[in-house]
């Protein structure tokens, strides 16, 4: 990571602002990442300094090989002490104010990238993914100098050919914006060499505070960084075959994912300091307790009660749908794509021009017809090898920009895999009241007043709070902190804001719902008796309605929840009608306990037993 100070006459204005929030920056980055990626190297690179100093070298304010670059954190795994060490000097004034002082003279752009390069090639030479964090506010280092910024563009190349991609986090001086044009468009590309038609977002300046707090300034920097920290990788690159003998290259991207805690490795605690254990797994035989071997382990399946086994390659051959394709079979009108589909996160396709020249122009060519006719492409979509065939929609997305410009989302297609019928439940048939008209306006004005801002969730806003719980309590452990009381929970809701909006709306709400309340039970209690009298009369023995039900039933046994077996012909009825599925675990395990039939098995099982007892009737 980078960062120059910036220049300004003023010694409390933002110029120290910027450089600690950066800083503060590389910090929480450090502590996030030596948790969650323990394996990462990471190192914190300060130009434009007065001090000079690099690997093995000693604090000095003249280097003649990379003068005005000072190396903070050598390029390693970072450990607790390095953590420590910076976090006294983002929080000691004292300790920063001797390091961060501004240099006379700008600090050369091809010996900042020629020293990091030198850092990637001795530390980390054989890493398939090396990035440079470049957070600067200097738009035009060498705005004279032609040589300069020759020399810096070859060493941005020399990069480039190592594999390393340059990442750019500019800030905004206030009166001045960041023009990127001007320098460093030549300096940091926009795609990336190992994967150029990913799509690649374009990173907004952030705007530095003008109390001087720095405040907006590490939060728009880390909100960057942490978008970028993760480079988006390919999870599956196939062939798109829109027609017979047409077909295009593709990637497809996970935009979304649930984040959970990684265990790293296994501790041993035994001996006298903790030391990582290596894990190992033995098959062995249950009766013999010998060891299996892996050529002795075959895959079985029961079917009808018999264990019917298959060898690697008959299990391959079973599995085998064809080769990973993405192929359309026909196009729909969007509005035959029902909202309870959903039930996997889609994928993002952007084409790729690595199998097949010309895919970006067809790709983009069926992207802006898709979303001109409001159709969606119904395809056969197999993943990956051995990967279970599903049918899915191909819909396109249109570009979304932020307020400022800032591309949110590229334009592309998107794969949503379709349910099949097995993954759909039917709802419960259940008798409900609908409300009256009255209560439905009087809760519209309370929805409308409980919206978020522009009515849209981000779930950048709202992190895990269990999850943040869990890192924070290992960064306390790792750095000797004390372990806070409470965890921070961004989902807990506002309660006094929401009182303020809709307090007097919600106690309006209830006293309607009171009233509609009593009007109902009213309404349905002189319903009730109207068709109660006539039932009275047809019983005629003096019995009651309750009385009479437990006569229709006496005959069964009862089950232990308290209910009574249903009967051969309701279990029959319900056969008939192809509705045994509808029934509850208990009611099935009940009858074909009263035929002395087995009740092991999930509910599927005891529905077969139902059903091949009629079918051998």
């Amino acid at each position: 990571m980078l960062a120059t100070p910036l220049k300004t006459e003023d010694k409390k204005a933002d110029r120290d602002s910027a450089t600690v929030a950066a800083l503060k920056c590389a910090y929480r980055l450090m502590q996030q990442r030596i948790i969650s990626n323990p394996t990462d190297m990471m190192g914190i690179l300060l130009f434009g300094t007065e001090t000079s100093r690099f690997q093995g070298d000693e604090e000095s304010s003249k280097s003649l090989a990379y003068p005005h670059c000072y190396l903070l954190t050598d390029l390693d795994v970072p450990a607790a002490e390095d953590v420590k060490r910076l976090r006294t000097l983002v929080e000691d004034e004292e300790e920063s104010a001797k390091l961060l002082i501004p240099s006379t003279e700008p600090a050369s752009m091809s010996n900042v990238l020629f020293c990091a390069n030198q850092i990637f090639t001795t530390k980390a030479p054989n890493f398939s993914s090396r990035r440079l964090f470049l957070v600067t506010d200097n738009d035009n280092p060498h705005p004279q100098d032609k040589a300069l910024r020759s020399n810096a563009g070859v060493r941005a190349r020399d990069l480039y050919d190592l594999g390393v991609i340059i990442e750019l986090f500019p800030i905004s001086r206030p009166g001045h914006g960041f023009d990127r044009t001007l320098f460093y468009d030549d300096i940091v590309y926009r795609a990336l060499p190992s994967d150029p038609e990913a799509p690649v977002p374009i990173i907004t300046a952030a705007k530095t505070s003008p109390s001087g707090e720095g405040i907006s300034l590490l939060e728009s920097l880390l909100s960057s960084i942490n978008s970028k920290a993760t480079p988006k990788r390919a999870v599956f690159s196939l062939p798109f075959e829109i027609g017979p003998g047409l077909r295009i290259g593709v990637k497809g991207y996970v935009m979304i994912k649930r984040q959970e805690p990684v265990r790293s490795c296994y501790i041993w605690t035994g001996g006298e300091k903790l030391q990582v254990a290596t894990g190992s797994a033995t098959q062995i035989a249950e009766d013999t307790a010998r060891t299996v071997e892996k050529a002795e382990i075959r895959r079985a399946f029961k079917f009808g009660g018999e264990t019917i086994s298959f060898s690697a390659d008959e299990l391959k051959a079973i599995r085998y749908f064809g080769d990973p394709v993405v192929r359309i079979i026909g196009f729909k009108p969007m509005d035959m794509l029902p909202i309870w589909a959903s039930y996997r996160p889609p994928y993002f396709m952007y084409p790729s021009e690595a199998d097949f020249i010309g895919s970006t122009r067809v790709f983009s060519a069926l992207q802006q017809k898709l979303l001109q006719s409001q159709k969606f492409a119904l395809c056969w979509f197999i993943a990956r090898r051995n990967a279970t065939p599903v049918l899915a929609a191909v819909y396109a997305g249109a570009e979304i920009l932020g307020d400022d410009g800032e591309q949110k989302m590229p334009p592309g297609l998107w794969i949503h895999p379709l349910p099949c019928a097995d993954d759909i439940r039917q709802n419960p048939e259940t008798d409900f009241v609908r409300a009256p008209d009255s209560l439905i306006d009087q809760m519209r004005t309370i929805i409308q007043q409980l919206q978020l801002p522009k009515a849209v969730y981000d779930p950048k806003k709202y992190p895990n709070p269990w999850l943040q719980w869990f890192y924070r309590v290992l960064q306390s452990l790792a750095l000797e902190e004390d372990v806070p009381e409470k965890a921070e929970d961004k989902t807990i809701p506002r309660y006094r804001q929401i009182a303020k909006r809709v307090g007097q709306y919600v106690i309006e709400w209830g006293q309607e719902l009171e009233t509609q309340f009593q009007a109902w039970l009213s309404t349905e209690g002189r319903r009730n008796r109207v068709v109660s009298e006539p039932s009275k009369k047809r019983v005629g023995d003096g019995t009651s309605l309750k009385a009479t039900k437990k006569l229709k039933t006496s005959h069964g046994t009862a089950s232990p929840m308290g209910s009574d077996v249903i009967s051969d012909e309701e279990m029959k009825k319900h056969w008939d009608q192809n509705k045994l599925s509808k029934l509850t675990v208990a009611v099935l395990s009940d009858w074909l306990k009263q035929k002395k039939m087995d009740t092991s098995g999930k509910k599927q099982e005891l529905v077969d037993r139902v059903e091949g007892f009629f079918e051998n009737l």
